[in-house]
């Protein structure tokens, strides 16, 4: 089992900066394939933002902008996402996502609980 521990979000206010960030956590030995931020806009389908995959590669989902950045450490199990210059349409609940394998090769997905970001204007 993985989980996903989710921080960052809050209120802030438009141009402000949030970090999001999202650690995967586990007490087996599995691989960590891929950890993501999508969002959730009231009214929309949950979209990626962002993601990082084990090899380093990046993919930047439909709500990505040049706004945002994203990054890894901690050997690939902590992401951050960077958002600078918000807007009241960033507004959302945020997830992480993870895909993680286990040793016998099955892949599994998790998701965070979800962090809301609010941006006033």
């Amino acid at each position: 089992q993985v989980q996903l521990v989710e921080s960052g979000g809050g209120l802030v206010q438009a141009g402000g900066s949030l970090t999001l960030s999202c650690t995967a956590s586990t007490t087996d030995i599995v691989s960590i394939n891929y950890l993501g931020w999508f969002r959730h806009i009231e009214g929309t389908q949950r979209n990626l933002v962002a993601a990082i995959r084990s090899g380093g590669s990046l993919s930047r989902g439909p709500s990505m902008s040049d706004r945002f950045a994203i990054s890894s450490d901690n050997a690939g199990k902590t992401i951050h996402l960077q958002m600078n210059n918000l807007e009241p349409e960033d507004t959302a609940l945020y997830w992480c996502r993870a895909e993680w394998e286990t040793q016998a090769g099955r892949v599994y997905t998790t998701w965070g609980q979800g962090t809301q970001v609010t941006v006033s204007s």
